[in-house]
């Protein structure tokens, strides 16, 4: 009889690797289930990794583009997109290689194939290489299959004109147009790429604001800059169809107003959102059922309403990051040791989108602030009162804090700005430590640099702004 795991996880993105990694460090037998090639998950091969790689190369080229601002002459810069998708493979080809370095480092066994539970204690394995079936022994299974691209009902994704979020990572061409729908962080970001690029971009939203899910104040400062930016942005506006043409896409879509907008490009992203992969992974052998959007619910223990069975990252109802996926695998792997993790406050999960300018938040928006019966008490304050910023001419954005007025203390903090996905860990850190506005304030922070605008948004709060 083969030798039973001590725990056996089923995916390898940020949240099953993770996990793995510190099961190995507690000395569970621990094995690790990939049906890619290499591991790493979504994040690191279609999503976080590779669309910053091609974030950075052409928000580069756009900087480049208006270097005589700060004295430098360059005679006619060209983007090779070619090159850009080389540099992000090999980015991607490096973390994957760290990955396996660190499953050898950590004693973790691979198995390359599929993986879905097979009964109590028992995962089954179709290898990749030959189609050999497997079946592993275990005491613990946590679930980290992560999530996979969706789109609208009508909308039929070639790959070719119609494309997805993977798709578009391959695109050999820069598009001289493209049509983007969905501006959450994903439509944002590839907005953002192919502006820089020289494409011109429309982003059409359903919603009334882009990026949605943070604070409205800075929703609208990214609108408005998007479209200083020349991109097209059209809110509260329904998709109807899209179609291909001979020489690329086109689209309708209704406008605010009830009016019926028709517009052409040579390519379509459709950006709209992502669903859980629950499916063909073995939960009819279990006593789990689906809950919201075909997720699986779980306690502060990452612990599913099957004993012995544990879910992490995309399939859970919690937020679609990889850290905060890599964060709920520590503690599965923590309880399975026998540990006592400290439980996820899933209000300090940072939200992060790196479309430019930067947005960046952790913590409750003002809305939400109020709705949970806060008194609130707000401060902005702009990045064009920042020398620093005003040094890389990137004077754009703000800080927004939200506080409560009676004990002072720090509830979120949302930004749109030059680097505002680095700063934001000052503010992780703020509220991870139940920091009040004032200890934010008296916090004597560098000059001349970015973070200071941390520093004079919580004298705002508190009524006596030192540069504005």
């Amino acid at each position: 009889m083969a030798d039973t795991f001590d725990v056996v996880i089923i995916g390898s993105g940020p949240g099953g690797y993770v996990a793995a990694i510190r099961a190995g460090q507690l000395g569970l037998k621990t094995a690790i289930i990939e049906k890619d090639k290499r591991l790493g998950g979504t994040c690191l091969h279609r999503g976080c990794i590779p669309t910053k790689a091609l974030l950075h190369t052409s928000e580069l080229y756009s900087h480049i583009l208006h270097a005589a601002t700060f004295g430098i002459n360059v005679s006619n810069p060209s983007l090779d997109w070619a090159q850009a998708q080389k540099h992000k493979q090999k980015i991607v080809d490096k973390g994957a290689g760290g990955v396996d370095f660190l499953m050898k480092k950590n004693k973790v066994t691979v198995f390359k194939g599929t993986g879905k539970i097979a009964g109590k204690g028992k995962v089954e394995v179709v290898l990749t290489e030959g189609g050999k079936k497997e079946t592993l022994e275990t005491k613990n299974i946590i679930v980290a299959t992560g999530s996979v691209v969706t789109t609208l009902p009508g909308i039929t994704l070639d790959h070719k004109r119609i494309l997805s979020s993977d798709s578009i990572l391959e695109l050999p061409v820069i598009p001289k147009s493209l049509i983007v729908l969905g501006a959450g962080a994903v439509g944002c970001e590839f907005a953002s790429i192919f502006n820089h690029a020289g494409s011109q971009v429309t982003l059409i939203e359903f919603m009334p604001n882009v990026l949605p899910i943070e604070d409205i104040d800075i929703s609208k400062e990214l609108e408005k800059q998007l479209k200083r930016r020349k991109i097209d942005v059209l809110v509260g506006t329904k998709f109807e169809s899209v179609e291909t043409t001979a020489t690329g896409v086109k689209v309708t879509a209704t406008l605010p107003d009830g009016t019926k907008k028709t517009m052409e490009a040579e390519y379509f992203l459709s950006a709209v959102g992502r669903g859980p992969v629950t499916k063909d992974i073995g939960l009819e052998k279990t006593n789990i059922q689906l809950g919201p959007k075909g997720t699986i619910s779980i306690d502060p223990m990452m612990r599913t309403t099957e004993p012995g069975v544990f879910a992490i990252g995309d399939v859970t109802p919690y937020p679609w990051l990889a850290h905060c996926a890599s964060a709920q695998g520590i503690v599965a792997s923590e309880f399975i040791a026998g540990k006592n993790p400290r439980p996820l406050n899933y209000d300090r999960i940072p939200n992060a989108t790196y479309c430019y300018p930067e947005v960046a938040s952790v913590g409750l928006t003002e809305k939400k602030a109020k709705e949970r019966g806060f008194d609130v008490k707000t401060g902005i304050f702009p990045f064009s009162a920042v020398t620093k910023a005003s040094i890389s001419d990137e004077g754009i954005g703000m800080v927004k804090i939200v506080s409560d007025k009676k004990y002072d203390e720090v509830l979120g903090v949302h930004l749109i700005g030059p680097h505002a996905t680095e700063l934001l860990a000052e503010a992780c850190v703020a509220l991870q430590l139940e920091t009040t506005t004032e200890e934010l304030a008296r916090t004597i922070h560098a000059h001349p640099t970015l973070s200071e605008v941390m520093h004079e948004a919580a004298e705002v709060v508190l009524g006596h702004p030192i540069h504005i």
